[in-house]
């Protein structure tokens, strides 16, 4: 079996190759430029977005698209000893959709300039407040060294992703259990091979 990852380096293509890299799957990188999309792309996945990938599987060619489902599938495909435990699905899966859920959404909405106003925006809007998040997340992390307890999962990879990103550019504020969970995970080997040269 082998995978096709269509990648630009200022996207969240990255947190796909640090998925790749947690599986130990090399994947065949097809380069994408912003303004001339491949056809390939697109014939995978109309709306042109990164990360989406291909896996040229025995079964047939099969693509997945946004980086949350990506980084379960190939872990599901490639790296069960990254899946959770029965008693860790829980907590695997709340996180994992609390991150391109809310997560995504509060950092999105601040970063273009807007946020709820009063308490009906924040039951509408679906993601509370930006400070509602960040301090939910801020709160897991306190008492968690990772989103399932003491061991690290793939849902790791993209909810550590976020608070990464967030922090070295400044949409997430820099609190210490949030610093503290970037620590260990920049420590991982698969992080340094994938994300270690970015700012930060």
């Amino acid at each position: 079996m082998s995978y096709t990852l269509f990648f630009n380096p200022m996207s969240r293509a990255l947190i796909a190759s640090w998925a790749f890299a947690e599986a130990g799957v090399e994947p065949e990188l097809a380069m994408v430029e912003w303004d001339h999309k491949p056809d390939a792309l697109l014939a995978a996945n109309p709306m042109g977005k990164l990360p989406t990938i291909i896996h040229h599987a025995d079964f047939g060619d099969r693509v997945v698209s946004e980086a949350s489902a990506i980084c379960h599938y190939l872990s599901e495909m490639e790296a069960p000893e990254l899946l959770p435990t029965p008693e860790e699905k829980a907590d695997y899966f709340r996180w994992l959709f609390f991150a391109a859920g809310p997560v995504e959404a509060a950092v999105t909405n601040k970063a273009m300039g807007w946020e709820p106003e009063d308490a009906k925006q924040e039951m509408t809007s679906g993601f509370g407040s930006f400070e509602r998040v960040v301090s939910t997340l801020e709160d897991w992390f306190a008492g968690h060294d990772f989103v399932c307890g003491d061991r690290f999962t793939m849902a790791d990879v993209y909810v550590g992703a976020q608070v990464d990103w967030g922090i070295n550019f400044g949409t997430m504020p820099a609190r210490d259990s949030l610093q503290a969970y970037q620590s260990r995970l920049q420590a991982r080997d698969a992080y340094k091979a994938s994300l270690g040269s970015l700012p930060g």
